[in-house]
């Protein structure tokens, strides 16, 4: 028996794992995708804000609420104590079968 397709894209590429201390300056502070890449923040554990700055608004992600990176968004994240995040970058709109956070004022978005 063959195993069916996976439903949407994949992730092309994925960061490591960080947590509170390894998590780069860079992700810190103010920073963006390129243009026609799509991010997913994954939190694996604890929680963690996520700032966009265009437009600008303030979402709190953790493990049942993904966030979803738009391309060319600038954006940063900040811990919320112990956590655990991955990333996950694609080249067209993931899709997924729960709501990701676009840090647009808690909007779900879906694809699909």
């Amino acid at each position: 028996m063959s195993t069916p397709p996976p439903e949407g894209p994949l992730p092309y590429k994925c960061t490591p794992v960080f947590d509170e201390n390894t998590l780069p300056a860079g992700l810190r502070k103010e920073h963006r995708t390129k243009p026609g890449v799509w991010g997913v923040i994954r939190v694996l554990e604890g929680r963690l804000r996520y700032h966009v700055l265009d437009p600008v608004s303030e979402t709190i992600l953790d493990p049942d609420c993904p966030g979803l990176v738009l391309p060319d968004q600038p954006h940063f994240v900040e811990p919320l104590g112990p956590m655990r995040i991955q990333v996950e970058f694609y080249d067209r709109m993931p899709a997924h079968a729960h709501p990701l956070r676009t840090g647009k004022l808690g909007l779900s978005a879906f694809s699909g």
